[in-house]
């Protein structure tokens, strides 16, 4: 299902531990870090995708998290020519994607890579939620970077003077390493 305008709609998600670590998975045979996220089926709401997608790529159910939040619109990403899956689709251009914040209510042990016939991720870690994006394919981290800007006012332990201080800092990163490429 595309848009007129390009765009596949898919929903991102977010899922931070009691800690505010957010959970990153290894997609299988890359070295690319990733947060999960799916396309939205028809007649799918962008919430009940959200509860498919975290089923089928990390085995958790609606029990074992609580939304916190989600983006207030969707947010884009152009998918480069070169990249293989573009080419096969004349009209895509890349996704739409509503994120959500989710908390980890169950416990680690519930989290499950094969929970469908076809993982996405063979590893998964916890990390601060600021975190460098240099792990994400290059043509999704500024989403990466509004997503999480815009849902970190859902994590008050994340706001406020040091949580400003931290994301200055990241930014003034992100600007330099734009500055280099």
């Amino acid at each position: 299902m595309i848009d007129r305008e390009g765009y596949r709609p898919n929903v991102g998600i977010v899922l931070t531990n009691a800690k505010n670590q957010v959970f990153w998975g290894k997609r299988i045979k890359q070295d690319a870090w990733q947060f999960p996220q799916g396309g939205i089926q028809h007649g799918e709401t962008p919430e009940q995708a959200m509860y498919r997608e975290l089923h089928e790529e990390i085995g958790l159910h609606a029990c074992h998290v609580e939304i916190l939040g989600r983006t207030r619109d969707w947010m884009r990403y152009d998918v480069p020519q070169s990249w293989g899956k573009r080419e096969s689709r004349s009209h895509f251009k890349g996704q739409k994607q509503i994120w959500f914040l989710l908390r980890l209510t169950g416990h680690d042990c519930d989290v499950c890579l094969r929970a469908s016939e076809h993982p996405e991720f063979d590893a998964w870690r916890w990390t601060e939620y600021w975190v460098e994006l240099d792990s994400v394919i290059e043509f999704k981290r500024e989403v990466y970077r509004l997503a999480l800007n815009e849902l970190v006012r859902f994590l008050p332990a994340l706001r406020g003077p040091q949580a400003q201080l931290h994301r200055s800092y990241r930014e003034y990163q992100l600007n330099i390493n734009q500055e280099k490429t």
